[in-house]
Order: C-alpha cells, then structure tokens, then sequence
C-alpha cells in the first residue's frame, strides 16, 4: 500500500479473537518439512480434528505446498466428516505450517458505510532465523491480500501473530523475551516496537510480560502464556509444582498481571490455567500450554495432552467462555511441531 498513513492513522484496528471471524487461516504442513521430524504421518488426523470443528460455523482457507497435495488432503478431511463445501485450498506454498506467525494479520475499519478490511504484512524470520528457508512462509500474507483484494501494509520490521495478544479495545499483550531479543528487530528500542505496535494494529496501552515457557522455540510467544477471554479478563498459566523450571518465570508473570490495567484504567481480572505435566519426546522439553486455544466462531478448541490436568483446564475454560462450546483435542502428536492450535490458525475477521 503506497498510502504514508498508518493503520492507525486511518482508523484501523486489530479485532479481537473473539469478534466474528469471515474465516480461519491453516497452511497444511508439507511431508518434507522439518516441523515434525519422524512424526508426520500422525499430523493429518490432529488437522482434520480441528478442521471438522471449524467447519461447522466457518469458512476454512488452506494454504498448500503444491496443488497435487489437495486430493490427499481433502481423503484425510473426508474421513473425518468436514464439510468440504466450507473448505478452500489454495496453492500458497509455505515451507513450515505456523500461519500465525507467517500468515495475515487481518485490521478492520468502521464506518457508517460499512466495515473496511486490509492487511498487515510484518516481515516473518522464522523466529530469529532458526529454521531457513524462509522466504516462501514471509509471502503469505501478499498471497491472501491479493485474493481477497485487500489494501496491504508494510510496516518493514519482524513481528509474528503468536508474540500479540489483544482485547479489541485498545490493549495488547506481548513479552520481553520475544520482541526485545536481538534476533528479531535490533535496531529498534522498546519504545520503538511500541510505535509500530500502536501505529499498525490500532492500539493504544501495551502490557510487557517477561519469558516464555522452558521450551517454546519462538522465545516466548505470549499465545503460550496468557491470553484475553474477554475484554477485562486473561487467563493465564501457572505451574503449580515449584520444582519445575517453569514455576518460577510464570509466577513472574502472574504477579506483573495483577498490577495491570485495561485501558480504561480498570484491572485486569485475572483467572488461573494449570499447566499439563511436563511433556518429554527424545529429551526434548516440548511447549505444552492450555493457552494455545484457538476461539472459533461457536467453539474454542483447546489442545490437551493426555494428561490429568486436562479436564480442569477445559473446566475453567468453559467458565469463562460461557457462550462458546469448549473443546479438547488432543494435541499429543502437534506439539512435537512446538506448537498447537493457536499456533497453526489465523482468524480472517468479517
């Protein structure tokens, strides 16, 4: 987009997860990718379990390696009863499936003519250039701008959707171990970082946490840790047994929340999440988190572990979202990729 305003300038904002979504956003993991070494074959089925679920009050859009993957896909999709009228696929390629992070992040403007939508493309480095090629996932979000005809900006620094959580209203939520780290954006101060943020996604009061659980290769995404479910209320993960490596840095957290306000001066409500038990494949810490929920239309599907704590995040979690149907999918298989549902999805707002 050539125009010198920003988003901001223009009226845009970015929605909350919760407000109607046109569409939810996947790119479908390619068999030769890295994100689930030795593992693939089980990925699939997890996608086509969170797919069905979305299907029934969404559209879904897959982005795919190679249009000679679809007939397969759309096996796997049929197996599992999704109403493939509601599912599009599209020949996106994209080396890695994390569309959070590598897809669109969608604003919207409001007026008395009607509602506005664009894009914003932040540059994406595969978390500080852990895992290149890259270059194809950066693409994304021009891909989907141009389908949809949709003005794109360019705010020219790295910024990745699973590091931004926000109330709609103003608020947004992020770490200082994910935006301040020198892989990302080094040149820029942490004042700077929050221009970009109130220029290009409309906010106005931005909340720091510290760091991200042992074991999140993308150096602290707030979507593991915290997470709005209503405009004054997060939920946020603790770890209940102090001899874990995650007590310490998450009770941090917590005790940052409890000082913080939305944006109208109130303070924040803030509701517990356990954590699952620590989860472990090849000696490797995976990032297992309940906040790695996706809200969907009519549900909000939460990854569980098959662990004992699972039935009780998915008890609090329907409290708080009294209007929405709560769904557990196990996400044992998923996680090996380092993440989970939030993850893998990216809401297209209406």
């Amino acid at each position: 987009m050539s125009s010198a305003h920003t988003p901001r300038e223009l009226g845009y904002r970015m929605p909350a997860e919760w407000e109607p979504h046109a569409a939810t956003w996947l790119t479908w993991p390619r068999p030769e990718g890295i994100s689930f070494p030795g593992r693939y074959e089980l990925v699939p089925e997890v996608y086509a379990k969170f797919i069905f679920h979305l299907a029934q009050h969404e559209a879904v859009h897959i982005n795919v390696w190679h249009a000679d993957l679809t007939a397969g896909i759309r096996e796997v999709l049929r197996r599992h009863h999704v109403p493939l009228e509601r599912v599009s696929f599209h020949e996106f390629p994209s080396y890695e499936p994390w569309c959070r992070d590598h897809g669109p992040i969608f604003v919207v403007r409001d007026s008395p003519a009607g509602r506005s939508r664009a894009v914003v493309d932040w540059g994406y480095n595969a978390w500080g250039g852990k895992y290149p090629p890259f270059d194809l996932d950066d693409e994304i979000p021009q891909h989907v701008a141009k389908l949809r005809g949709l003005p794109v900006f360019n705010p020219g620094i790295v910024m990745e959707g699973g590091s931004l959580e926000l109330n709609g209203r103003g608020t947004l939520l992020t770490t200082e171990a994910c935006l301040l780290n020198p892989n990302r954006n080094p040149h820029l101060t942490k004042a700077q970082i929050e221009r970009y943020l109130r220029d290009y996604l409309g906010v106005s009061h931005i909340l720091w946490l510290g760091d991200g659980i042992v074991g999140d290769d993308t150096d602290g995404h707030i979507d593991d840790l915290t997470r709005f479910v209503n405009p004054n209320t997060v939920v946020t993960v603790v770890e209940e047994d102090p001899q874990d490596e995650n007590h310490g840095l998450l009770q941090e957290n917590l005790a940052r929340l409890r000082t913080m306000t939305d944006e109208t001066g109130q303070p924040l409500r803030v509701v517990e999440l356990p954590m699952p038990g620590r989860i472990e494949c090849e000696g490797q810490r995976l990032p297992a988190s309940y906040a790695n929920f996706y809200i969907a239309n009519a549900q909000v599907i939460v990854p569980t572990y098959r662990d004992p704590h699972d039935a009780r995040a998915l008890e609090i979690l329907q409290r708080e979202f009294p209007d929405r149907k709560v769904v557990g999918i196990d996400s044992t298989d998923l996680i090996w990729g380092l993440g989970s549902f939030h993850c893998i999805s990216q809401q297209e707002p209406a």
